[in-house]
């Protein structure tokens, strides 16, 4: 199956010089580079958030394959979607799924379901693909879309997820895409982003998706963060870092009415 670029031409450039003139402007590229078991990006369009994305790839050291968890925006498809054959199409060309890794991940968590329909037009992962093309080039990745909010369901793919990754020779980076909160005032928005920042920075998937849900936080991929956060746990890590965070008011100036994006690594 080759899914084709959904948001091309909206969320990035269509044309493929454009968009690697577009990606160069916003990846900071790191002097020593972090090795991460996972990290949060934001997934608006690039003018907006594509330079709080790049500041994280820009930092890390890629491996060569990928776990992508992304919020399903659209009521369509299965809640815990995978897609386990064949490439997505950008503008640089064919991103391939890593089959073996996403048959290990239905084998470790059954509820995954194969379904195109959830992933058809969703953004929130396809908008990451150009970047880990143009910086870790010949990769695979496994794309897990979300429509699920039960804490348990969650944890339990959190769960699975580690034991996928425990089991792999070479590293998987697990990314989760998510914006923060939206449309409220620049104020607002930073001091809500800030308390689910916390929680992220603590390691504390429960607590992130207990402040989410208690404060009215918009963080429309909290689902996702749960999931890596409880994966990166049982791996192992034990710090997380703010790389960046900025506001879509930052750039249009309009600070009334903002969506917030952070950037994190957690080792």
């Amino acid at each position: 199956m080759i899914r084709p670029a959904a948001v091309s031409g909206r969320f990035y450039p269509a044309d493929a010089a454009m968009l690697l003139r577009q990606i160069d402007g916003c990846v900071s590229v790191a002097s020593q580079k972090i090795r991460a078991r996972g990290c949060i990006v934001p997934h608006a369009g690039y003018m907006y958030s594509g330079h709080v994305a790049g500041t994280v790839y820009g930092a890390l050291d890629l491996p060569s394959r990928f776990i992508l968890l992304g919020p399903r925006h659209y009521p369509h498809g299965e809640r815990l979607a995978i897609l386990s054959q064949g490439a997505w199409t950008t503008p640089l060309g064919d991103a391939k799924i890593d089959v073996a890794l996403a048959d290990a991940m239905k084998k470790s968590f059954p509820l995954l379901r194969e379904d195109a329909v959830a992933h058809s037009l969703e953004h929130s992962l396809e908008v990451q693909l150009p970047f880990l093309q143009t910086l870790a080039e010949d990769f695979t990745f496994v794309p897990i879309v979300l429509g699920t909010d039960r804490f348990d369901a969650l944890e339990m793919l959190g769960h699975a997820v580690a034991q996928v990754v425990r089991g792999q020779k070479e590293t998987v980076l697990i990314i989760a895409s998510s914006d923060m909160n939206h449309r409220e005032s620049d104020t607002i928005t930073r001091v809500k982003d800030r308390k689910a920042i916390n929680a992220i920075l603590a390691l504390d998937a429960h607590e992130l998706y207990d402040t989410v849900r208690r404060e009215n936080i918009t963080m429309c991929g909290y689902g996702p963060a749960v999931v890596m956060l409880t994966a990166a746990r049982e791996l192992g890590s034990t710090s997380a870092e703010l790389l960046q965070y900025a506001t879509s008011g930052d750039v249009n100036g309009d600070h009334e009415n903002v969506v917030g994006y952070a950037g994190i690594i957690v080792r």
